[in-house]
């Protein structure tokens, strides 16, 4: 058993799996201690380091491209210091470090672990139901649907158009950016008729606007990559969904399919409008950027 134990979190390494758990001290961020512990299959790993420095070290690890629902749902966005595959390790642990690293790469080397990208997810991401309460309402996964409710801060429409309930089935793609304090951020859920969808996140009701704690915010990478973990592996799309990546196009709606969309968009629109809901001026707006979005 190679272990080594700090502030930060631990990393246990038993010949096959190495097992990561977020510390409990209060400096840890509050992604890492909800997302809890990891238990990596050595089969999904890449590579790992130790990055010395002249007060506190890092350890980190590299996961195979494909292995991981939640690297491919955040794609490399999450903050350094919220990176599960990341520990903060003492100066005089250095040596501690080093040992885990080396056992780690000879068993890969003994194991002869591929470096190529796997055809299906190794982790299962987080389990579910999972609900998190963000700046813009509160999203919750079941496994099955997506489930948005809006917050009294979200924009009119939103409200308006009362809760989204989205089904797995209906899924294209989830799309995440964090909030970094300085740009807001978002979550997206992306389906058939929403795939060239240009709405600003504050208008799109199948967007959640993250511009509020960043702290709290950033959960939502806990639905994103449960949601990811349901969706077909990124391996198995041949011409259809695009995570952004890959450079593949995205599927469209058949003409005939995006002009009724567009129907029945400007339909809600128009009754919202007729009800009072929104403004002439909101009603222009929205209207506006509805038909840019089909242009």
């Amino acid at each position: 058993m190679a272990e080594i134990i700090q502030r930060d979190g631990t990393w246990a390494f038993d010949g096959s799996t190495i097992r990561i758990t977020p510390g409990l001290h209060r400096a840890v961020p509050l992604f890492r201690q909800t997302y809890g512990e990891i238990a990596v299959p050595l089969e999904a790993v890449s590579g790992v380091v130790y990055e010395p420095e002249r007060r506190r070290g890092r350890l980190r690890m590299r996961l195979r491209e494909g292995a991981d629902p939640l690297l491919q749902a955040t794609g490399g966005r999450l903050p350094d210091p919220a990176d599960p595959y990341r520990l903060s390790v003492d100066a005089d642990r250095g040596g501690i470090a080093e040992y885990v690293v080396q056992e780690i790469r000879h068993a890969l080397l003994l194991d002869q672990v591929p470096k190529e990208p796997t055809t299906g997810y190794l982790l299962p991401g987080p389990p579910v139901p999972v609900s998190v309460r963000s700046s813009d309402g509160t999203v919750s996964f079941d496994g099955g649907q997506v489930r948005i409710d809006w917050a009294d801060t979200s924009d009119r429409v939103k409200r308006a158009t009362g809760p989204r309930i989205i089904a797995v089935g209906d899924l294209v793609r989830v799309e995440w950016l964090p909030n970094s304090g300085y740009e807001d951020g978002f979550l997206r859920f992306v389906t058939p008729e929403t795939v060239l969808s240009k709405l600003p996140p504050e208008r799109d009701p199948y967007t959640l606007d993250l511009w509020g704690s960043v702290r709290r915010d950033l959960l939502t990478a806990l639905v994103a990559a449960a949601v990811t973990a349901r969706l077909p592996h990124p391996s198995t799309r041949v011409g259809g969904g695009y995570d952004g990546r890959d450079g593949r196009r995205p599927a469209v709606p058949a003409q005939g399919g995006r002009h009724d969309v567009l129907l029945r968009r400007l339909r809600e629109l128009g009754s919202l409008h007729r009800d009072g809901v929104l403004t002439d001026d909101e009603f222009a707006r929205t209207k506006a950027a509805v038909l840019r979005d089909f242009s």
